[in-house]
């Protein structure tokens, strides 16, 4: 799998069949997905805390600090994708729909260069 060829259907399928061969569908309500995206997140978010905007570089050119981001990131994508699974939501349509409002909100030309 990678980002060139892998859909988001795919993704989805690939992680409720990991979840359904584990009979983990009964834990799965979108309450415990939701608080599994959130803590999932705060475990990527550790990785940088305390450190300043100048030593980013450092982490990017760590390759076991940025093997433990990826793999938090994907937790955190294994979760959102499960809870997509849970509610039948459509990511894809989603991302497409707030982008369009998102655009409204922050026109461009009103917003090039700076944030809010």
């Amino acid at each position: 799998m990678n980002d060139q060829v892998t859909t988001v259907m795919d993704l989805r399928k690939h992680v409720a069949e990991f979840v359904a061969e584990r009979d983990w569908q009964q834990f799965h309500d979108p309450k415990n997905l939701a608080a599994s995206i959130l803590i999932e997140a705060a475990e990527l978010m550790e990785h940088f805390q305390w450190l300043r905007s100048d030593q980013l570089d450092a982490v990017r050119r760590d390759a076991a600090k940025c093997a433990e981001i990826r793999e938090e990131a994907a937790d955190v994508l294994a979760f959102l994708l499960s809870f997509a699974n849970a509610l039948d939501i459509d990511l894809s349509a989603a991302l497409a729909d707030k982008m369009k409002k998102n655009a409204k909100k922050y026109p461009a030309e009103e917003f090039r260069g700076r944030f809010q």
